[in-house]
């Protein structure tokens, strides 16, 4: 077994002697890999022991300690007081007794997605596979097993890309409001779970979504960022994930030099390996060039020149599972993963497993709806870029994070675009049936874009079309399912 001091010196052997340092000149020479870039569509998995409480949203562990929410009155009415019954209390309940690493990616491969990425520690400083630096993991408590080592095997055999994220950063504070009540948080046997637990003002009554933008505000201890280090490059040499994804904290200042380590260790690494990697990060935590972009339930206006990703999640009140989630509706997300992908990005889609392991019934269905669409419709989703444009039509996303909840307004005269060998992709947005369809873009003026061919993805059928001063037209097969976007393969000459 390595202690934390080997390991450190591990790591600085591997940078040391490896292709990548640990400075962003150097950093920036790591190419984005294509795959990741093809892939479109992944999946995400926040599965946890705050499934348990099944209460209010993921934040639970932090909020059940916090007299200003909700979480806290319905955790002493339902469980007792914090001292008493405390977080820690909830493992022995978190037993995944119908967990199947093999269903769940089965359902995954089912749904069109390509990447699979399960939390393997949320900031509730719950490991969900078998580490030397946790005590506090699935192997050992709980459900007794190695979840992500179990969801890596499924991803490999049934041909999907293992990911995983770490949301350990924010744990330095996360449970502080236990701080400030009689509870179990303070009580030195449970240290190594809940601490540090550090409290201040600034990361005393943080709301979830806030995401304390100050780069300079209070940072971790260099102890705190140690162990943060050794954590991450220990996951990465057991489970060897394609993308590394972090949570909002990194980007405070003292965690810079510590990203920058990481970074080069884990690309190194890859590089024995033989895998193409990326680093998931927000908030400006890195520089242009070095790991992927990633916007929390949010989007973007215009095409980014960076390939980008956008983290958001089936249930719309939160990323784990609570009992009274509300959900969004296929066209929902298939449309916010088309505008996404016509502007270089990719969509990671969350589920939220219910404790005991399976996946609820309303995000199955979800899944299924989407995985029949991208069937039809994939081949203007996997593999494509960026046209010259993203779209026309007056509806836009919103610019920034958390902007998701609601569906766009999309009209019938709303398109995006994407582009592969010579075909540029219209999707329809808000299709109508017996209406024609009207796309200004190729429109008879535009004497430098000849087209050769109109096709209707999933028919296959090729469309008269007429291209006049205004618009170039045409009708979309009548058979066509109108309650989702079309897509039609408009090939260039």
């Amino acid at each position: 077994m390595m202690t934390q001091k080997d390991y450190l010196l591990q790591i600085d052997s591997v940078v040391a002697n490896g292709k990548f340092k640990d400075n962003n000149a150097s950093l920036c020479t790591h190419t984005p890999p294509e795959w990741y870039k093809n892939a479109k569509f992944g999946i995400f998995i926040h599965w946890g022991v705050y499934s348990v409480p099944g209460y209010s949203n993921e934040w639970y562990s932090r909020e059940m300690y916090d007299k200003t929410k909700p979480s806290y009155r319905h955790h002493i009415k339902t469980y007792g007081n914090q001292k008493d019954f405390g977080y820690k209390d909830f493992i022995p309940m978190f037993k995944g007794e119908n967990f199947s690493a093999d269903e769940w990616v089965k359902l995954f491969k089912e749904s069109g997605a390509k990447y699979v990425m399960p939390v393997a520690e949320h900031h509730d400083g719950f490991a969900m596979y078998g580490t030397e630096f946790n005590r506090w993991n699935a192997v050992d408590m709980g459900p007794k097993r190695n979840v992500i080592a179990e969801i890596k095997s499924s991803c490999e055999h049934q041909g999907l890309t293992f990911c995983a994220s770490n949301h350990r950063a924010e744990h330095f504070f996360f449970m502080n409001m236990g701080r400030t009540i009689d509870s179990d948080v303070n009580d030195e046997n449970y240290a190594d779970f809940y601490g540090p637990a550090y409290y201040c003002d600034e990361l005393g009554a943080l709301k979830m979504g806030q995401t304390t933008n100050d780069v300079r505000g209070t940072a971790p201890t260099e102890e705190f960022l140690q162990d943060w280090l050794v954590r991450n490059c220990e996951f990465v040499d057991k489970y060897q994930p394609s993308v590394v994804y972090f949570d909002w904290w990194i980007h405070n200042k003292a965690f810079k030099p510590y990203l920058k380590k990481f970074a080069a260790y884990y690309y190194n690494r890859a590089l024995e390996w033989g895998k193409e990697v990326s680093i998931n990060y927000k908030c400006n935590a890195f520089a242009p060039g070095i790991a992927t972009r990633d916007v929390e339930r949010g989007a973007l206006t215009d095409i980014s020149p960076e390939h980008w990703q956008t983290c958001t999640a089936i249930g719309k009140n939160s990323w784990g599972y609570t009992k009274t989630n509300n959900f969004k509706t296929p066209y929902h997300i298939v449309t916010d993963l088309i505008d996404i992908v016509s502007k270089n990005g990719n969509m990671l889609l969350n589920v939220g497993p219910k404790p005991d392991g399976t996946i609820t019934k309303e995000e199955t269905q979800i899944l299924r709806s989407i995985g029949k669409w991208l069937q039809k419709n994939g081949d203007g989703i996997y593999d494509t870029v960026a046209w010259k444009m993203f779209g026309e039509g007056k509806v836009n996303a919103k610019d920034g994070f958390f902007q998701d909840n609601k569906t766009k307004p999309y009209k019938s005269r709303d398109f995006r675009f994407t582009y592969k060998n010579g075909s540029v992709y219209a999707f329809w947005m808000k299709p109508k049936a017996s209406k024609p369809v009207r796309i200004k873009t190729f429109k008879k003026v535009n004497q430098d874009l000849i087209v050769k061919r109109v096709t209707q993805l999933g028919l296959g059928e090729e469309l008269s079309f007429v291209r006049g001063k205004k618009y170039m037209e045409f009708m979309p097969n009548g058979n066509a399912d109108y309650s989702m976007p079309l897509c039609f393969k408009i090939e260039l000459d």
